[in-house]
Order: C-alpha cells, then structure tokens, then sequence
C-alpha cells in the first residue's frame, strides 16, 4: 500500500509540474512583456526614437482617434518635439496570449500629454499585441480607445 500511495503521491507532483509548467512560462512572459509595455511610455515621454526602432515591428500599425500610422510615423513623433508628456499612469494591465507566437496586454493609461499644443485623450483602453519574430517579441499593434468623458 505504501508503494502504490507514493506512485499515486508521484504521478500527481507530474501532472501538476507539467500544468504548472506553461502556467509559469505564461506568467513569465506576461510580466516581460509588461516591462517592456512600461519602458515604451518612458521612451515615449523622454523621446527615445531608438527604443521604437527596436520595439515596433516593421509592418506595426498603430491606430489612433486622428488616424493610423506605421512604424516610420511613430519614431518620427516620438524622437519629435510636437508631443510633451508631463505624466501618466498605467494600471489594469489584462494579458492574453493568442498563439505560442502572439500575445496582447490591454491596460487602462491616463497620461497629461500635449501634441501640437492640444490635449492628448485621456484615459484610454491601450491594447499592445505583440508578436515573436526572430526569436524576440516586438509590437505590431498598438490602439487607444479614449473613455466617456463624465459631465462636470
């Protein structure tokens, strides 16, 4: 009896490292790709062009209230002037992978943001989707979604 308890007890420890497994590879690549989520807004506010040209894929698309833009657009109006980021905070961050190459972050961000002299919409729903090309993740979506404005 012993024997079979300490099978039982061994084929269980099995099953729940092997469902334990992905979930910690899931875990693991979701607080990655948060990370780099957060590292964007710091070179968005501090004007890092280059961390874009790492970060965005070639074919990114970035959809926003006054249009869609590509990849070129965007390092252009980051390594710009136009846009002056004072704050911002990101909070609510919801992850899912799509695919073993493919996954999304959607998260609340409020930013104090003036492109142009004119307010930048705030808060939105951010959605990232980030895809694995090369053996590295990179940004091929980005879209914000502005919240209701409350009557004051």
């Amino acid at each position: 009896m012993p024997r079979v308890r300490t099978a039982l007890l061994a084929a269980a420890l099995a099953a729940i490292t092997t469902i334990a497994g992905p979930a910690a590879a899931t875990d693991s690549l979701e607080s990655d790709l948060v990370a780099m989520e957060k590292a964007s807004w710091i070179a968005w506010k501090s004007h890092d062009a280059k961390f874009f040209a790492d970060f965005l894929s070639e074919d990114h698309v970035e959809v926003h209230g006054y249009g869609v833009t590509g990849k070129t657009e965007v390092i252009a109006g980051v390594g710009g002037t136009a846009c002056v980021v004072e704050s911002y905070a990101l909070q609510q961050f919801r992850f899912r992978r799509i695919s073993p190459e493919a996954a999304l972050l959607v998260y609340r961000a409020e930013q104090k943001t003036t492109c142009g002299g004119n307010p930048v919409p705030s808060p939105v729903w951010a959605t990232s989707v980030y895809a694995k090309r090369n053996g590295r993740w990179v940004n091929v979506l980005y879209q914000q979604t502005p919240l209701p404005q409350k009557p004051h």
